[in-house]
């Protein structure tokens, strides 16, 4: 990171301005939309009174990353204008946001942006990991548009007031304007002109119970899918950098975790109900937290005929993670430890196991047109971490 702060004299507003990292306001398992996100940009905060408060932001993701003889450069950055309001009462808080932004119609040519596991892939429409450059012999993107608008909303929200309850919940939505079309293989045979319009909700929420022993929990969330027509673009809720935190080997809970644990970091097409308690100690400085969930997909089973093999529902290299139809699903299952050694030292051991639901005939009986056969296994995950902070 590479910033400065500073304050206007005799004022309350401060800025921000450099290299930073960001995280929207969120609640209930972190942010669907943008979280944990290095980017170029100035944030400038006023607050009003001991309870009110407004940040204006300007963000730059994206910029010369684009290179073609003549036109190095050309229509290759992504801007974001954006405002939050938080609220902050006596047991309650809230702060809805907003953003809009545009992109130019290079924005993601020349970066591999679509297939290097780069967060930004959840803001395109191609299901499965497919792209419009390098997939289905498509090289470009049909389109006359030099710039598509983008757009998010939010609405965090924390309820305290009834003690020792805890009550969170946050609604999202999201739209990425088309820019143009690209080729899509009806089970390999009839060519389909795909829509890279993107645009979906998400609305997710957690009920705590704070006592002397843990803290006992109930979570859920339902993101709005695709319908089957791939035509009229995605359904899914696109994001800038999605950070969930629900669970630690579907999500981004463990430290310093690798690409199978962050692979699940948005929850768009997907819906799940869980039970966790969280920070369980038989011993001092040990905590444990026991977790269970279920994974549904909200994603129209017909998509899988645009598939190019039974197993692109396992495509792990994108941060979208796991394609889940409406009929498939995971059974998850985590116990997390940390064994606080010193104030500045910790030990984490996280153990996660899922259960392999997918629907197999789905996946296997006639929609992907490739001959290649149907497999799946369960997942099994445990990670070993020493964390020293200073």
């Amino acid at each position: 990171m590479a910033f400065m702060d500073w304050q206007v004299p005799d004022t309350s507003l401060k800025v921000r301005m450099g290299l930073q990292n960001l995280t929207l306001p969120t609640k209930a398992g972190n942010s669907s939309v943008a979280g944990n996100l290095d980017v170029a940009g100035i944030v400038a905060s006023w607050q009003f009174s001991e309870t009110v408060g407004l940040s204006a932001l300007w963000l730059r993701p994206f910029n010369d990353n684009y290179s073609a003889e003549g036109n190095t450069n050309y229509l290759d950055n992504m801007d974001i204008w954006g405002l939050t309001l938080p609220v902050r009462l006596e047991g309650f808080e809230m702060t809805p946001w907003v953003l809009y932004g545009i992109r130019g119609k290079n924005t993601f040519n020349g970066t591999q942006i679509w297939n290097d596991g780069n967060p930004m892939t959840s803001m395109g429409a191609y299901p499965f990991g497919m792209t419009a450059a390098g997939a289905r012999g498509f090289t470009d993107l049909d389109t006359d548009k030099m710039y598509g608008s983008l757009f998010w909303a939010g609405l965090p929200v924390a309820i305290t007031a009834f003690d020792p309850w805890n009550i969170e919940f946050e609604l999202n939505y999201g739209y990425v304007e088309g820019m143009g079309r690209y080729d899509a293989l009806e089970r390999g045979v009839d060519p389909v002109r795909g829509s890279t319009q993107r645009q979906g909700w998400l609305a997710k929420a957690l009920v705590e119970y704070k006592t002397d022993w843990g803290r006992p929990g109930i979570f859920g969330w339902y993101g709005s899918g695709d319908d089957g027509d791939i035509k009229n673009g995605s359904e899914r809720l696109p994001s800038l950098r999605a950070n969930g935190m629900f669970s630690s080997v579907m999500g981004d809970d463990v430290h310093y975790g690798g690409s199978l644990q962050d692979q699940k970091m948005t929850y768009a097409g997907t819906w799940g109900l869980g039970l966790q308690v969280a920070d369980v100690s038989f011993m001092e400085d040990l905590k444990h937290t026991f977790r269970v969930l279920y994974w549904g997909g909200t994603n129209s089973p017909s998509m899988v005929k645009y598939a190019t093999t039974r197993t692109d529902w396992n495509y792990t290299n994108d941060y979208e993670g796991i394609y889940l139809t409406t009929n498939d699903g995971l059974l998850e299952f985590n116990i997390n430890s940390v064994y606080q050694v010193y104030d500045n030292f910790s030990i984490g051991l996280w153990l996660g196991y899922i259960a392999n639901l997918m629907d197999s005939g789905t996946w296997q009986d006639g929609h992907a047109y490739l001959g290649d056969s149907y497999s799946k296994q369960d997942i099994w995950n445990v990670d070993l971490t020493f964390a020293y902070t200073f």
